[in-house]
């Protein structure tokens, strides 16, 4: 391509684990397209390689079913604006960043009126909502996956498909070095830490704050010498999350808050307590021991429970077909659970190298140069379109 100066891309990122993904497919596009123009809704992340956001990201970030609802005409409202700017503008191509419940709608209102859409990545179908491949078919011109065994489902469903590899499985090393994670975070080197991660977003932290710090409560309480760290997703996350720690009586349980740097607490960590989501992966690919934990409102998770097609929620325990690691659902997400969980994994020496070498295999297993990948395929679905 000549020159890429005429090339707008749009993009739509709606939580910080798309914020990273798109980032990487970025981190190859960029390179092919130095002069395009990439815009969107999207994170820092993404800024770093020239992107815009029209809209900040936070505005769109909402978990579960029903908590949905009471922001439902202003997202809707945001998708609508967008969708009418985007079909004036007509980009080369739009690309959704994960977030389906926005993104799938807005592809395909943009592909009925002739704009390309690329999704990155698919929703788990796998896991539960299988039906929604139907709506993908009409919605999407080309799927990136990020799991091998996804590049077959989307095959036989007669949807263009290529398989990129997972971007964490690059970024992240294969031997994690967890002494320089301590001295980066200030942690003693000989201490045993437990990282606690109860999300991104508003609405995990709501459900997994109280539970998780009294967790931390009654580990310190079985061994005081244990160090705790908990990252924070952004001073909005940090706020929240110690206003509920501050209703539930907690204030007093001693963790290390720390801004970002997620990956030095995983990486700091002899085991982590973590809310279900990407970040189970994270942990995974670190070689840490884990506990999982997933809660959202009650009428979510009834028509949740109802729908899933496997026993697990987890990734790294859905990537391994059985259960490597203990998830604790709903109901079952109680500090005395979660604690005595995440004792058991401390005082598991056996299991922690047994979890290390099948960690490991799965990381090698993803490992693929995603960006170049992702963003090849990108670029073939834009001189597609600028050909016909």
């Amino acid at each position: 391509m000549a020159s890429s100066a005429d090339i707008s891309v749009a993009l739509v990122a709606g939580e910080v684990s798309g914020d990273m993904l798109a980032a990487r497919l970025l981190a190859g596009l960029r390179p092919q397209l130095p002069d395009a123009r990439f815009h969107g809704i999207g994170g820092p992340r993404m800024a770093e390689y020239g992107f815009v956001s029209d809209i900040p990201m936070d505005t769109l970030t909402v978990r579960g079913l029903f908590e949905i609802i009471p922001r439902y005409r202003e997202i809707k409202g945001i998708q609508n604006a967008l969708r009418d700017r985007l079909i004036a503008e007509r980009p080369n191509v739009f690309i959704g960043a994960d977030y389906p419940g926005f993104n799938l709608g807005l592809e395909m209102q943009l592909r009925e009126a002739g704009i390309p859409t690329v999704h990155f990545i698919s929703p788990q179908i796998w896991a539960w909502r299988g039906g929604r491949i139907k709506k993908i078919k009409k919605a999407v011109s080309h799927m990136l996956v990020i799991f091998p065994f996804e590049e077959e489902i989307y095959r036989q469903a007669g949807v263009p498909v290529t398989y990129v590899g997972h971007p964490l499985a690059e970024t992240i090393p294969l031997q994690p070095d967890t002494l320089a994670a301590r001295r980066t975070l200030g942690l003693p080197p000989e201490a045993r830490v437990v990282t606690v991660m109860p999300g991104s977003r508003m609405g995990e932290l709501k459900y997994l704050a109280a539970p998780f710090i009294g967790a931390v409560k009654l580990l310190s309480q079985r061994d005081p010498s244990l160090r705790f760290v908990a990252p924070m997703a952004g001073e909005r996350q940090r706020a929240y999350f110690t206003q509920l720690v501050k209703e539930a009586g907690l204030s007093d349980v001693a963790i290390d808050l720390v801004d970002g740097q997620s990956h030095a607490a995983i990486a700091a960590a002899d085991a982590v307590l973590v809310a279900s989501g990407t970040a189970t992966l994270e942990v995974a690919l670190f070689k840490k021991p884990m506990v999982i934990a997933y809660k959202v409102m009650r009428a979510s998770w009834e028509i949740m429970r109802h729908m899933a097609y496997q026993p697990w929620i987890g990734l790294p325990n859905i990537l391994a077909r059985e259960f490597l690691v203990p998830e604790l659902l709903q109901n079952a997400v109680t500090p005395q659970a979660l604690a005595d969980a995440v004792w058991k994994q401390l005082d598991d020496a056996p299991g922690r190298l047994r979890l290390v070498q099948r960690f490991t295999d799965m990381h090698h297993s993803l490992l693929r140069n995603s960006s170049q990948e992702s963003a090849d395929a990108v670029m073939r679905v834009i001189e597609s379109s600028k050909a016909s």
